[in-house]
């Protein structure tokens, strides 16, 4: 993959995951390129954990208020 992993969408870097998975599965890589696709597998598999984190931390700061309206507060203010 030449794209840096960081800059990878959580679809585009799930995908890339799963492209991964099934070449390893297949079980026809040379040893030093299985090594490498689990590797990058391993990045893979941070970067979206990491996205999925922050998803989730967005989707706990937005409150929704006694009036039925949707309100975003600061990670620093949903922590209190």
């Amino acid at each position: 993959m030449t794209a840096d992993i960081s800059r990878l969408s959580f679809e585009d870097a799930l995908s890339e995951l799963e492209r991964i998975v099934r070449d390893l599965e297949g079980g026809q890589m040379k040893l030093e390129d299985a090594i490498s696709s689990y590797e990058q597998g391993a990045a893979l598999r941070q970067h979206c954990e990491a996205k999925l984190g922050e998803a989730d931390m967005r989707v706990r700061a937005i409150m929704e208020r006694a009036d039925g309206t949707v309100a975003s507060e600061t990670l620093e203010d949903a922590g209190r």
